[in-house]
């Protein structure tokens, strides 16, 4: 009797150890396709994506297989993209800024989705204030690239203290911008700054509108606008002439057109999505439950060019953006 037993163990223990041993091998064999859809080109999106990619690839080497594809700034295409993900079955979808993270959400309940360069997730998602929790309850996480707007208010007072009447510029389409200049807007007007809301709805009127705000203003905060950002260009090249300085939401908007920001780190928010992303493919976490994560911290930074030329003083604490011209030099 003893000997049967112990025979039917060492069976089980045989069978539990190859068991062990093919989940091991199958874990080993897994290939995990993920599909980003980024809105558009530029600086602060793709640094997002780009930390993204590395930190899954740091993880998952070849078992990893990402289609990338970016929607050029059309909300359009987001769709046609992310409907295209889920036709493939992908594994995992990343989705880079709120249009992005729109149209993911209309197309699947079901395939975990991750955002990054998302500025509130309730607003981008219509889930009313009272009801949200900091997780979305549904198939959706991600990060945030929202920084302390109070403090970007203050940045005002500290680099402009004459100026008394600033602009409000962003892209109507854009719901993450219309938090941003709502809050930016109460900070200012609390500090007794007049204040004059100026949307564009694409990049179409965004020179006829910048060119308004800048005849009417002392000077413009621009959020975290993905239209803006695409289009910095445009902005300066109307605002620097007037001598109208610009405080900017992020570093990206910021080089390109701006005096200052408080800024984050868009590839290390999109460095956390991948790792977010590594513990859903991997480990099973369920991303229902994940609370948003925030960018660790934020730095105040100046373009010392454009500050020269207005003639402002920027005090201890803020750190210069390298311009394009000096690297060269």
């Amino acid at each position: 009797m003893k000997k049967v037993i112990s025979k039917v163990l060492a069976a089980g223990m045989a069978v539990s150890m190859t068991a062990a041993l093919g989940m091991a091998v199958s874990a080993e064999d897994t290939t995990y396709n993920v599909g980003i859809c980024q809105l558009v080109q530029h600086p602060a999106l793709d640094a997002a994506t780009q930390g993204f990619k590395d930190a899954l690839t740091e993880k998952l080497g070849d078992q990893v297989v990402i289609d990338e594809q970016n929607a050029s700034g059309d909300s359009a295409n987001c769709a046609t993209i992310v409907n295209q993900f889920v036709s493939n079955n992908v594994d995992l979808i990343m989705a880079n800024a709120t249009a992005s993270l729109q149209a993911a959400a209309a197309a699947t309940g079901d395939i975990p989705i991750l955002g990054t360069s998302i500025t509130v997730y309730n607003v981008a998602l219509s889930i009313p204030d009272e009801e949200w929790t900091g997780s979305t309850g549904t198939n959706i996480s991600g990060t945030s690239d929202l920084a302390p707007l109070d403090q970007q208010a203050a940045m005002f007072a500290e680099l402009l203290p004459d100026v008394k009447t600033v602009g409000l510029l962003y892209c109507s389409a854009e719901p993450n911008s219309v938090y941003q200049v709502d809050t930016v807007k109460a900070a200012l007007e609390e500090a007794g700054v007049t204040c004059n809301v100026y949307t564009f709805a694409d990049s179409n009127d965004l020179a006829s509108i910048t060119t308004t705000a800048a005849a009417e203003c002392e000077a413009l905060y621009v959020p975290t606008d993905n239209t803006a950002a695409s289009n910095t260009e445009i902005i300066n090249n109307i605002c620097e002439p007037a001598g109208i300085p610009i405080i900017a939401g992020e570093e990206g908007i910021c080089e390109g057109c701006g005096i200052a920001t408080l800024s984050i780190s868009y590839y290390d928010i999109g460095y956390k999505t991948g790792e977010m992303a590594y513990e859903i493919l991997v480990n099973g976490a369920d991303v229902s439950t994940m609370p948003i994560e925030f960018a660790p911290q934020f730095v105040k930074k100046y373009v010392p060019s454009r500050c020269e030329a207005l003639g402002i003083t920027v005090p201890d604490g803020y750190e210069a953006i390298e311009e394009e011209a000096e690297t060269e030099a």
